[in-house]
């Protein structure tokens, strides 16, 4: 197996915690637990196939709505990932970068995820993504407001650099586990192209060897972009 992917951004909509706990007969909660190692172990596997970009589709603006004490849990989460694992991804070289609005969050995750940005900005390895409080549709009219404010004309170019992916490539391969097959209001301008795989595994099952067969696919499929 090669460790080249020729994809440079995989973005993964992580779903299927609840579930997977569900059937265990366990707390919601256990399921969110679980699923940071599998965080763990795709995070590295990504950067062992030399993927330059991964975003995680980590807390949507629409995940408000879920019980109140699975939305505070969900959200000390990235705190104490950053915690144990910031050492290793330092190690590891892996650049950690936020997209959405994070400062209705906690107060000590908001501060654990800018000390995590400040400290890997200079990597030059993985860029990994957590897309936190996120919304696609948000993002767009945040991106519209500031070119109106900021009185430019409207293009796809102009408007781009106002996304929080601005300077980044488009992800060529979006994967969703859990079964579901849509895409949740993530990365609406950005996925254009892109090429969606869907996994059955929910997200704590899901395993390095199924990220392996979603790059192997897509290195098989034909990207015509419009064209023949």
């Amino acid at each position: 197996m090669s460790q080249l992917t020729g994809i440079s951004h995989i973005a993964i909509i992580m779903d299927g915690n609840g579930r997977w706990a569900e059937k265990r007969e366990l707390s919601r909660t256990d399921g969110h637990s679980k699923g940071v190692s599998t965080v763990v172990r795709i995070v590295k596997r990504a950067s062992e196939r030399n993927v330059k970009y991964l975003t995680l589709y980590t807390f949507s603006s629409e995940n408000w709505k879920r019980p109140q004490k699975e939305v505070e849990f969900i959200l000390q989460l990235p705190k104490k990932f950053l915690f144990q694992y910031l050492p290793e991804l330092m190690r590891n070289n892996v650049k950690i970068n936020i997209l959405g609005d994070i400062e209705r969050l906690p107060y000590g995750t908001r501060e654990a995820l800018k000390h995590a940005v400040r400290k890997t900005a200079k990597n030059d390895g993985l860029q990994l993504n957590f897309a936190l409080n996120y919304g696609g549709r948000q993002e767009l009219l945040n991106a519209f407001r500031q070119m109106k404010e900021a009185g430019e004309e409207v293009t796809e170019k102009g408007l781009e650099k106002y996304l929080y992916t601005s300077g980044m490539p488009d992800p060529e391969l979006l994967i969703r586990t859990g079964g579901e097959k849509r895409i949740s209001n993530f990365l609406l301008w950005q996925m254009a192209y892109t090429e969606y795989y869907f996994s059955d595994a929910l997200w704590p099952d899901f395993s390095e060897d199924e990220f392996d067969r979603a790059i192997d696919e897509f290195n098989f499929r034909h990207r015509r972009f419009g064209g023949l």
